[in-house]
């Protein structure tokens, strides 16, 4: 019960996430589904999580606790070998608890987006599965999605380019984050937005954004009041415009109302 996105652009990389857990008619719960690794000057990194609350908790702990002179977020040099030290946490946590949970019927779920950069590598921005596995962003393919992501998706699939600020990528992340609230009970506010600029190597731009937040409720009231205004000066389905639009298309016999009775028919 979650929704995150993540967006790759040229000027940097956009994190957004909410904080339910789960929703109830009188138990809702909330936890921070985004963890940041920072080491100021020299690595920025990003993790966010869907799925079991448990599972995700034992993946972030063990990533944490990783330190010293062994394999660690910190000390990875790339932003892939970051990917796979997070893909190798997730298999131990999978072979430690799955069978557990398997036997109590409780499915092993987990999707995580982790990105960020290490040195003067470039952003990279990756979507890792509950099989420790993981895909990377593209410039064909800008962002991931966790969680409840079907409300939020058509924004993102129209808005979202290479070329896109910060600042644009944010507000549509925001108006993506506005379409899940509002039709679906299992995300919730607070959200944590993190906005990173190529090369800052350090976290400059991040808040936590609630009911009272003054701009997100500015967001929300325009959008909906534009989206409305966009749909009633649409032409109407059977306008005049909508009429000679078509007057050179085939002629289609209009949908019954009423079925005739050999259509309702079920044959022997």
């Amino acid at each position: 019960m979650t929704y995150c996105v993540a967006m790759r652009l040229n000027a940097g990389l956009v994190f957004l996430s909410d904080s339910r857990t789960n929703a109830g008619v009188d138990q809702i719960g909330t936890f921070r589904k985004m963890t940041v690794f920072e080491q100021p000057g020299e690595r920025v990194m990003t993790l966010m999580t869907a799925g079991n609350l448990s599972i995700s908790q034992a993946v972030r702990q063990i990533l944490m606790e990783r330190t010293g002179d062994g394999p660690s977020l910190w000390n990875a040099p790339t932003l892939v070998d970051a990917a796979k030290l997070v893909g190798d946490a997730v298999r131990q946590v999978y072979e430690r608890d799955a069978k557990h949970l398997r036997e109590l019927g409780i499915d092993f779920t987990l999707t995580m987006i982790f990105g960020g950069q290490i040195g003067g590598e470039r952003c990279r921005l990756f979507q890792i599965y509950a099989a420790g596995n993981f895909i990377e962003a593209t410039d064909e393919n800008l962002y991931f999605q966790i969680g409840e992501s079907k409300y939020g998706k058509p924004i993102l699939d129209r808005v979202v380019t290479p070329a896109m600020t910060l600042d644009e990528a944010a507000k549509c992340g925001l108006i993506s984050m506005d379409s899940t609230l509002r039709s679906n009970l299992s995300v919730g506010l607070p959200l944590d937005l993190l906005c990173y600029e190529t090369g800052a190597l350090r976290v400059t731009r991040f808040a936590t954004i609630g009911a009272d937040d003054s701009y997100f409720q500015l967001l929300r009231r325009t959008w909906a009041q534009r989206l409305k205004q966009a749909f009633a000066d649409l032409p109407d389905a059977n306008s005049k415009a909508n009429t000679d639009a078509s007057a050179n298309e085939p002629v289609r016999a209009p949908i019954p109302t009423v079925l005739p009775k050999s259509a309702a028919k079920i044959p022997d």
